[in-house]
């Protein structure tokens, strides 16, 4: 397995297609994400990782700052953008009730979320899914990015298109209104990035 790492090593989906630079996402960067479990740039501890790695697939704690008022929804997205396809994996898909102001450890749980969240579907399944990269890929990046939106979005919980939408057709549903004539999707946002590598 490390040799397919080490022969994949250039091929990278890289930041392009990645929620954050999706036109209809853009928006200010007024709120800051922080973690108890990594710094923003550094190494995801291996309990946030796959468990067939021997991690546990724990979600990390993530806290933010306040949104904008009119805030009626956060977007959590994570993704990784060094797997070797054409577009980053999505490993977490998940909508928030802005009044939480963080999750704990293991709060995007596929089995038991936390109160207020609403799991999505992501590349894998639903829930969170720990990093596990090809051995011998060099570092990957997870970005996690966080979006106040001005609007719900995703319909009612255990309907289409929220819950069994493949994520990239989701995102891309989140189309903002025509720009000039409508409000904003996005109110403020905000992302921090962790590495793991095997």
């Amino acid at each position: 397995m490390t040799l397919l790492g080490r022969l994949l090593k250039n091929r990278r989906a890289g930041e392009a297609h990645t929620a954050w630079q999706r036109a209809d996402l853009r928006g200010p960067e007024l709120l800051t994400l922080t973690s108890r479990d990594f710094a923003d740039g550094g190494a995801l501890p291996l309990e946030h990782g796959a468990k067939f790695i021997g991690g546990e697939d724990l979600s990390p704690h993530l806290a933010w700052t306040p949104p904008p008022p009119g805030t009626a929804q956060l977007l959590l997205v994570v993704e990784d953008i060094d797997v070797p396809l054409g577009k980053p994996a999505v490993h977490c898909l998940a909508l928030v009730d802005p009044a939480s102001g963080h999750l704990d450890r293991g709060a995007l749980g596929a089995r038991r979320p936390a109160a207020g969240v609403r799991l999505l579907r992501s590349t894998v399944g639903r829930g969170y899914h720990g990093p596990a990269p090809i051995k011998g890929h060099g570092p990957h990046h997870y970005v996690f990015q966080l979006f106040a939106l001005a609007t719900r979005v995703g319909g009612a919980p255990g309907t289409a298109p929220g819950d069994r939408t493949r994520p990239r057709a989701f995102l891309a549903a989140l189309t903002a209104s025509d720009p000039g004539t409508a409000p904003a999707l996005v109110l403020a946002r905000a992302r921090m990035t962790g590495t793991f590598e095997r």
